[in-house]
């Protein structure tokens, strides 16, 4: 096979395409990606501008218009050159650029992880995907071009890329019905994560040629038998299995080549449904039909829209074979799912059926705003892309498609979430079964309800399998059981730091818990721990970053015990000045330290700064005692003189229960106390509290102690604490 396709190719692929394909548009992306990929050489030597090409052209095959063209020849321009989407947006406009920055990778932005790192692009992509599935059509022939060409990559980056196409690209192939891309793509990542069972299976393909003749001949048997019973229009052609398919039942489902009866099939294409099950009839009536080997997947169609009537029957030889029958449309999407739209239909705008393929996007999508943990992300998208899936039915007769391993609180949350809420028991088939069930293909599911105010267990979130209903049951615990959730969250969090023998004092339990909120992106402890409690932060995730933040904690700790005392210069006559005694300086100007705002009554300690005289900071300043480690020459013992007069500043945060008022009251209180305000702002939290921050003058640390004392007593002040150091 080919490694590339060459751009005179390309454009003879486009100008004989009856799609229509705007020439001149196509032409000019073509320019600025050779210009801007000038000089970039693939892996293998090649020049870069082959890899956009080949996808191009492979995007031709599937149809696709001149936008996804365009995109997939500028596809890497701003990932790896100077090209700017603005400047894309200028030249070729909205569409195309959506489409290349819906391709981009997450280059420019750093993540604590691969597994986040890859997540983030995945998001990206599939949101990208969910507004526009060209997106992941380009994707899609990106991989499989990459895949073609991978022998030129490093071993380790073969099995990483193939790995990766197996549990995501491939899978994604198959959900969109693409049965050619999804098939090669998997062939090529079987052949470097098991080279060995791959040249097995080839290997045992080559010994039975004889077989692939047998199977041609029984085709042209099948042709002249249709014709005669009035179905001479019938396309029938055969076909063998792919080697990843024959790999799945060899090792996977445990079976010898010799009984894997759909190795080779013969596609019977017609033109209606009704010659597609008069076919069946004179298939059966030629060859011996083995028994439970039905499928009528035209009836009930599979999730990616894929429809056909399969059944194996057995030849004179004895040698069994499948035999695929359908319609020329069904045909159409089998080959080349969502993309027969462009190929066949030319476009696909507005179509119901693609907003029912995008569906489990959207849903997985809407599931991670309610947990922004990136292996969930992975997990929950392996999860939905799995190849199995089981077909069930309602009372009704109606049919539910879910993943293989899907349990009855599954079936119940696809109904509706307001049926999995109330769900308080099952039945299958008439029987009463437990609710974790694993349902399986043709049963027939009955939820039984409770109570409108029945509500889900916690413990289903362990046994749901579908982020669907994952994602259900902690809306539910969200919005009905806050409080619950709080309680929840802070019992479980309590119990895994004793469990880790993590001891912190209440000032830092406190600074710990601000921390994990802000890098949770919530408002409040409470939501924190609320999210804890219904599930939307995972707290094995929460302790890895907790435990981080509890070393670097100790390590402070063992450095406070060894910090050596402030180093005074040669004694001389202390000095005074505004109020402060500096041991071993005479004359000094004297500055207080803003981070701090020491006050009269505080233990301070001297820094000597260059050419700013000694700076005033309180002994347990974060920065004096970080300051006497590094420079312990330039901190010098100082102390407040008696009866200092002046005025200090201070700052303080109070906390309260939001009312009409409030502000008033706390300004009065203040006035009355005589003392002066010097700044003061107030704001609205969303948990129906307030904070306000004021900075005021006194005298010392008593004088603030009573003005502390005093506001507490204004009615729904909850706390008042002097400002941390900043």
């Amino acid at each position: 096979m080919q490694r590339y396709t060459t751009y005179e190719e390309l454009m003879h692929m486009v100008r004989e395409s009856p799609r229509g394909y705007d020439v001149e548009k196509i032409e000019k992306a073509y320019r600025l990606a050779e210009k801007a990929h000038e000089g970039q050489n693939r892996r293998s030597g090649e020049p870069y501008i082959t890899h956009p090409v080949s996808v191009a052209a492979l995007l031709v095959d599937l149809g696709l218009d001149t936008e996804s063209l365009c995109a997939a020849l500028l596809h890497d321009v701003v990932e790896d050159t100077e090209v700017s989407l603005g400047e894309l947006r200028a030249q070729f406009g909205e569409d195309v650029t959506n489409l290349v920055d819906g391709v981009t990778k997450l280059t420019k932005i750093t993540f604590s992880s691969v597994e986040e790192q890859q997540a983030e692009n995945l998001r990206k992509m599939l949101l990208a995907m969910s507004q526009d599935i060209r997106v992941m059509l380009i994707k899609l022939c990106d991989r499989l071009h990459n895949m073609r060409t991978m022998d030129a990559q490093p071993e380790q980056k073969r099995r990483d890329k193939a790995l990766e196409t197996m549990e995501v690209y491939a899978p994604i192939a198959h959900r969109l019905g693409i049965s050619s891309i999804k098939e090669e793509l998997e062939d090529r990542s079987l052949r470097y994560l098991d080279p060995v069972g791959y040249e097995e299976i080839n290997r045992l393909l080559a010994q039975n040629g004889s077989a692939k003749v047998f199977i041609e001949n029984i085709a042209e048997k099948v042709k002249e038998r249709l014709a005669e019973h009035g179905m001479e229009t019938a396309w029938i052609s055969s076909r063998v299995k792919s080697v990843y398919g024959i790999y799945r039942k060899m090792y996977i489902q445990n079976k010898s080549f010799e009984e894997i009866y759909d190795v080779y099939a013969v596609r019977i294409i017609l033109n209606s449904v009704a010659e597609c099950y008069n076919a069946l009839g004179v298939i059966h009536d030629m060859y011996h039909p083995l028994p439970n080997r039905f499928k009528d997947y035209i009836s009930t169609s599979k999730p990616n829209g894929y429809q056909s009537l399969h059944t194996t029957v057995l030849g004179r030889e004895g040698v069994p074979f499948e035999v695929q029958i359908r319609t020329w449309e069904m045909h159409h999407t089998a080959e080349y799912g969502v993309a027969a739209h462009w190929k066949y239909k030319a476009g696909i705008s507005g179509s119901d059926k693609l907003e029912e393929r995008l569906a489990w996007v959207r849903q997985l999508l809407e599931s991670q705003r309610e947990n922004d943990d990136s292996e969930d992300l992975l997990r929950n998208l392996k999860s939905e892309l799995l190849p199995e899936e089981v077909f069930v039915f309602t009372p009704k007769g109606e049919v539910v498609n879910l993943p293989a391993g899907a349990t009855a609180i599954d079936f119940a949350y696809a109904i509706h979430s307001a049926v999995g809420n109330r769900m308080i028991g099952a039945k299958v088939n008439g029987r009463i079964v437990p609710i974790d069930h694993k349902v399986q293909t043709g049963e027939v599911i009955e939820v039984i309800t409770g109570p409108a105010n029945k509500g889900p267990s916690r413990d289903w979130l362990k046994i749901v399998t579908t982020s669907e209903a994952r994602s259900k049951i902690r809306s539910w615990f969200k919005k009905e059981r806050k409080e619950e959730n709080i309680l929840e969250g802070r019992v479980s969090l309590e119990r895994e730091l004793r469990r880790n023998q993590i001891n912190l004092t209440e000032e830092e339990y406190d600074a710990f818990m601000e921390e994990m909120t802000r890098r949770q992106h919530l408002n409040t402890v409470e939501e924190l721990y609320a999210a804890i409690g219904y599930g939307g932060v995972q707290l094995s995730r929460l302790m890895l970053k907790i435990k981080d933040e509890y070393t670097k904690l100790l390590k402070n700790r063992e450095a406070e015990q060894e910090l050596p005392p402030p180093v005074p210069l040669k004694p001389v006559a202390a000095s005074t000045a505004d109020g402060v005694i500096v041991e071993g300086l005479d004359n000094c100007l004297v500055k207080f330290a803003k981070c701090c705002s020491p006050l009269p009554g505080d233990e301070i300690v001297g820094f000597v700064t260059r050419g700013f005289g000694v700076s005033i900071h309180k002994k347990d300043c974060a920065n004096a005692r970080s300051g006497m480690v590094r420079e312990p020459e330039r901190w010098l013992r100082a102390h407040w003189a008696d009866g200092v007069k002046q005025n200090f500043t201070a700052s303080l945060e109070i906390r309260a229960l939001d009312r009409p008022a409030l502000f008033a009251d706390v300004s009065a209180a203040i006035a009355g106390m005589r003392v002066p305000i010097l700044s003061i702002s107030a704001r609205q939290t969303p948990d129906g509290r307030a904070t306000m921050s004021l900075t005021i003058g006194v005298a010392n640390t008593e004088h603030l102690d009573n003005v502390v004392a005093k506001l507490c007593k204004v009615k729904d002040v909850v706390s008042v604490d002097r400002a941390r150091d900043r």
